[in-house]
C-alpha cells in the first residue's frame, strides 16, 4: 500500500515542526536505553528521564508489517494507552487515510518516522519514539513539559530540518515550508515563487520551481 496518497497533506502540515522537535529529543536522552512500564503508563531513558507516553503500533521485522496497537487484541495493552491511536483510527476512517484507518500493512522503517511525525504533530507531542524491542519497533509519542521547555524555536533549525525532511520523504515542498513557518510563528510573504518567514529579524527564504520543489534555501 503506497501510504503516502492519502497521508501527504498531514506530513505536509506537521513534519517540519516535529522533525524540529525530534532534534531536541534525541539531544536530551542521548544514548541511554529505554524502558516502558505499562501499568503506570510511563516510559524511562535512564533513572532521571522518565515521560508519559502513547503507543501508536508496532512493527514486525519477520513480517515487515505495521500493526496498529488497537489491532493488536492478543498483547493486553492497557485502553488509557491507545488513545491517540483510536482518535487518529477515527480521523482516519472521516477522512479516507488508508494510513490511519487499515489494521496492518506491509511497511519499511521511513513509515514508522511518517506515522510518528503525523501522531505527534496532531496531538502536539513533544516528540515520538521507535523502541526496538528484539523482534521489531515500538512506535510511541511522549508529552512531557521538560522536554517542551528544552525546545527553543532556533531560527537556524530551519536550514537542516527542512532538507531533511524533504529527502526523507515525498510531498509538495512549497506547502510543507508554509506550514513550518506558521507552526514556528512566522510571518510569511507569499510570492509566486518564493516564499519569505520573518521572525525577531531574521528570515528565511524558498524559491521552488514548478513544480513545487525546493531550489534554494537562504536566510
Amino acid at each position: 500500500m503506497d501510504v503516502y496518497k492519502t497521508a501527504q497533506k498531514l506530513l505536509e502540515k506537521f513534519g517540519g515542526i516535529a522533525l524540529e522537535k525530534q532534534h531536541t529529543f534525541g539531544e536530551i536522552i542521548a544514548e541511554n536505553n529505554w524502558n516502558i512500564d505499562m501499568e503506570t503508563g510511563m516510559i524511562s531513558f535512564g533513572d532521571n528521564l522518565v515521560f508519559p507516553f502513547q503507543i501508536l503500533g508496532t512493527f514486525s521485522y519477520s513480517s515487515e508489517s505495521w500493526l496498529w496497537v488497537w489491532a493488536n487484541v492478543k498483547s493486553g495493552i492497557p485502553e488509557k494507552l491507545m488513545e491517540q491511536a483510536l482518535i487518529l483510527k477515527k480521523y482516519g476512517e472521516d477522512d479516507g487515510i488508508d494510513l490511519l484507518k487499515n489494521s496492518e500493512f506491509e511497511a519499511n522503517k521511513n513509515d514508522l518516522h511518517l506515522i510518528g511525525i503525523i501522531a505527534s504533530g496532531m496531538f502536539n507531542s513533544s516528540c515520538y519514539y521507535l523502541g526496538n524491542y528484539g523482534a521489531g519497533t515500538m512506535c510511541v509519542t511522549i508529552k512531557s513539559k521538560e522536554i517542551d521547555k528544552s525546545f527553543e524555536n532556533n531560527h537556524l533549525k530551519i536550514f537542516t530540518v527542512f532538507p531533511q525532511l524533504i529527502s526523507l520523504f515525498e510531498m509538495n515542498h512549497r506547502n510543507s515550508f508554509i506550514n513550518y513557518l506558521k507552526e514556528k510563528d512566522y510571518k510569511i510573504e507569499i510570492k509566486e515563487k518564493e516564499i519569505i518567514g520573518i521572525r525577531n529579524g531574521n528570515k528565511a527564504m524558498a524559491t521552488f520551481d514548478e513544480l513545487n520543489r525546493l531550489k534554494k534555501l537562504n536566510g
